[in-house]
């Protein structure tokens, strides 16, 4: 018999349920003015965790919440997924393939604006087509970031690129969990959401487009990296392998835990095969208590983000039994009055959701029954519901900096050394695309835009 599922209830009432959220934001805030890395939001949310005691009525209840949260099978792949990506990075930006590759680039004057816009388009096409915006980030970065920051393009931009490129995968491609979910959630045909949905993703990858070849920065030097005449190792470019078996294994539908390790072999083999590593340079004992090598170093690299996830989602469990989404679900339903009231209500509620859970299909689902039924009653297009809350997703959970979408890529940026670091409060500045939906959605929801039904 499962146990019953115990509801938090909390001190001074919304106050203090909402007070571990002030408290993170709060803190968020701080360490993004201080340009922090990806430390400063991890002390953010274990000081939320820490509040949320004083204010929870039940300790014992709240503890229970947290726990939960860790149980989620999103956080167990999430985290593995971080550390497996950590070490297939590290096996290519060892092996000299980021200068070789830069070193053409330059040769070839593919610089700058350009390669940005490249990388955008690029991820593009790599989200669409194995529909995870996350394992995008893993096998693109590893490759495109630091080449491009090589090639005179600034970091911040570089990620911009990647994680805009990503933005849209996860809104437009089929295979995307937030595409399946805002179509299921709705009882909408997957075919018809897809391609519906072009006329909200097209018009905004446009504007990101032109706005990263417009106004990208470029650097003179690259960054601690200097490409010169002697940088190619053309032998390194077998570790090319890497990425390629992880995007076929994604494209054949495989898990990304799986693609990733299965990445790492062959990476390891074809280091191994063409002298690019030796054993003792991937995994040495050399004593006294201590381990050394480039498997090790990527691991004990992933710390600080697995922390923050470890917060993250335990928060989350926290959220969800204090009725925080019941709370949403409440003030959507008061608010949607006439057709075009409604769909500014689903836009606010799920933006609220995906930016606190950071998670865009746990705020689909969690609202799919809502909107379904008050969707209904004004009138609104199972379509165009469908279409509203993905695109609000990839606005608002790829523009906080707490959730994934900016805190793995800050996270991978920062193992290329201190010049590539990126903050991930920097990310959403220059995240073109889900700044281009937010447009699309303002023109959508006042003037009517794509309101009419397939």
């Amino acid at each position: 018999m499962e146990q019953e599922v115990k509801r938090i209830t909390f001190r001074f009432g919304k106050f203090g349920k909402l007070a571990p959220l002030i408290v993170a934001a709060l803190m968020i805030l701080w360490a993004a003015f201080s340009q922090s890395n990806v430390n400063g939001y991890v002390l953010a949310f274990f000081a939320a965790l820490v509040t949320g005691v004083l204010f929870a009525k039940d300790e014992k209840a709240y503890g229970e919440a947290l726990v939960c949260g860790l149980g989620k099978p999103m956080f167990g792949v999430i985290v593995m997924a971080v550390i497996l990506a950590a070490v297939s990075g590290k096996l290519i930006s060892a092996s000299g393939v980021v200068q070789t590759i830069a070193a053409y680039v330059v040769a070839a004057g593919f610089t700058g604006r350009l390669f940005v816009a490249a990388s955008f388009l690029i991820t593009c096409l790599l989200a669409f087509a194995t529909g995870t915006s996350v394992g995008t980030y893993f096998v693109v970065i590893p490759i495109l970031f630091p080449v491009g920051v090589m090639a005179g393009a600034a970091p911040e931009f570089m990620i911009g690129s990647i994680v805009s490129g990503a933005a849209f995968g996860d809104n437009l491609g089929p295979i995307s969990d937030t595409t399946i979910a805002s179509s299921a959630t709705q009882h909408a045909d997957l075919g018809c959401v897809v391609k519906t949905r072009m006329r909200y993703s097209l018009p905004a990858a446009a504007g990101a487009l032109v706005l990263f070849l417009l106004f990208s920065k470029t650097t003179d030097t690259g960054a601690s990296i200097q490409v010169d005449g002697g940088a190619e190792n053309p032998a390194s470019l077998a570790m090319l392998v890497v990425p390629a078996v992880i995007i076929l294994l994604c494209l054949m539908r495989k898990h990304l835990i799986t693609a990733l390790s299965w990445g790492i072999l062959a990476g390891i083999a074809a280091g191994l095969l063409f002298g690019i590593y030796t054993m003792q340079g991937l995994i040495s004992f050399p004593g006294g208590f201590s381990v050394s090598g480039v498997i090790i170093e990527a691991i004990a690299g992933t710390s600080g983000t697995v922390a923050m996830l470890i917060a993250v989602f335990a928060l989350l469990g926290a959220v969800e039994r204090s009725g925080l989404f019941e709370d949403v679900g409440s003030f959507l339903a008061r608010f949607a009055k006439s057709e075009r009231s409604t769909e500014a209500a689903i836009v606010l509620s799920c933006g609220i959701l995906s930016m606190v859970t950071g998670v865009i299909s746990v705020a689909i689902v969690a609202l799919g029954d809502l909107v379904k039924e008050i969707g209904e009653k004004a009138g609104v297009d199972r379509y165009r519901r469908a279409n509203l809350l993905d695109c609000t997703g990839c606005v608002f959970c790829f523009l906080a900096p707490w959730t994934v979408h900016c805190v793995i890529p800050a996270q991978q940026s920062a193992q290329f050394g201190e010049g590539f670091a990126v903050a991930p409060a920097s990310i959403p500045f220059v995240n073109f695309y889900s700044i281009c939906m937010s447009v699309v959605l303002i023109v959508a929801v006042i003037a009517g835009y794509g309101r009419n039904a397939p």
